[in-house]
């Protein structure tokens, strides 16, 4: 009687095994890196450029991105602080958004060219007439604002984001000092620097200063590097999108080597 002799794995399955667990680990790894690349992607509300000088009139672009996928952006109200009134603070139309600005009446009056204003800018509110700020989307918003105090170093510039389903983001935690934790809901930070030395700060004509502080600036002016600093701003944004995007391409793939590496075991058990 013979016997029978168990046939031997083939040597291509045998080193199959190690190249699907790698595989598989190494899906893991990257799933897990994809994640934590994610993290910090994550945008917030800003102000660009986030320096500017004491004592002058400077434009910034409030940038606003979209971080929800199932609901748009229809609002956006950004609060100056009241212990540091700023005489000036004009917005720039945006096409596809209303804008109001409201004023109220500081503790003592601010001085300005002269002139004592009972009643200075507090806060800015933009509400969408075409749609809003859409999924994956941002907007910017220029406004013009002065003169900046020279008493701080520092304008936190509390805002709160409005979307169409109601839900409602404030960005008014104020960022801690240098190297400290950013908390989850950041206040826009306008810092404040001493005007170069042989400036006077204003960026602008004694004229242009004292129109910005009776009509709130002037426009044109003002506005003159929105360009630029658009094209900065939408250069940070695509670098989020891309975090983005390959975050999720690295959980997709990890989670389809967890997958096969699952399935190869099961058919070797079989």
């Amino acid at each position: 009687m013979q016997s029978t002799t168990p046939s031997a794995v083939p040597s291509t399955a045998r080193s199959a095994v190690p190249s699907v667990r790698r595989l598989a680990a190494a899906g893991a790894v990257a799933a897990a890196l994809a994640l934590a690349a994610a993290g910090p992607a994550a945008a917030h509300v800003s102000v660009n450029p986030d320096e500017a000088e004491q004592g002058g009139y400077t434009t910034i672009d409030v940038k606003v991105p979209n971080e929800r996928d199932n609901a748009s952006t229809v609002k956006v109200e950004l609060t100056f602080p009241a212990d540091h009134p700023l005489a000036s603070v004009m917005p720039q139309p945006v096409p596809g958004w209303d804008v109001k600005v409201t004023k109220t009446k500081p503790a003592e009056p601010v001085e300005a060219h002269g002139r004592k204003l009972t009643e200075v800018p507090s806060k800015v509110t933009w509400t969408e007439t075409g749609g809003g700020i859409e999924p994956g989307t941002f907007q910017q918003f220029p406004v013009s604002v002065g003169q900046l105090p020279e008493d701080t170093d520092r304008l936190v510039l509390k805002a709160v984001q409005t979307y169409s389903n109601d839900e409602v983001v404030r960005w008014i935690e104020e960022p801690p000092a240098e190297g400290g934790e950013e908390p989850e809901h950041p206040a826009p930070v306008l810092n404040l620097v001493p005007p170069a030395e042989g400036g006077d700060g204003h960026g602008g004509t004694d004229t242009d200063a004292e129109s910005g502080a009776e009509s709130g600036a002037d426009a044109d002016q003002a506005g003159a590097g929105t360009t630029a600093r658009n094209e900065a701003g939408g250069a940070a944004d695509t670098s989020d999108t891309t975090a983005r995007v390959l975050a999720a391409t690295g959980i997709v793939l990890g989670a389809g080597g967890i997958a096969y590496g699952v399935l190869a075991g099961r058919r070797r058990t079989s």
